[in-house]
């Protein structure tokens, strides 16, 4: 028994993995699975481990690029424009009741 994988790649070919998970002797197949599926495991590791370390670089660098094109900006004048009406120093807004004369 194996297990195999199959993965297609970003140039459109596809690539097999495979993992025996047969042990030598009287083991028990399930032992031999689980051999098997760790294997697979380190194989697949193996295959996607640079593109994923290829991912998380772009995501930081996209992340400094955004922070130094001041996306932050549009908050801060937000948080100030709530700042200014809640605590602005000018007469109320509330019409003055009419004299009952």
């Amino acid at each position: 028994m194996e297990l195999v994988g199959e993965y297609v790649g970003p140039d459109g070919q596809p690539q097999r993995l495979r993992a025996p998970c047969e042990l030598p002797g009287d083991a028990d197949p399930l032992e031999g699975l689980l051999a098997g599926a760790a294997q697979m495991r380190e194989l697949v590791s193996e295959l996607l481990g640079p593109l994923v370390q290829r991912e998380t670089r772009d995501r930081v660098a996209a992340a400094g690029d955004e922070a130094s094109d001041g996306g932050d900006e549009d908050d801060a004048e937000d948080d100030s424009d709530i700042d200014n009406r809640t605590s602005s120093g000018g007469p109320s807004a509330k019409r003055p009741k009419p004299s009952s004369s």
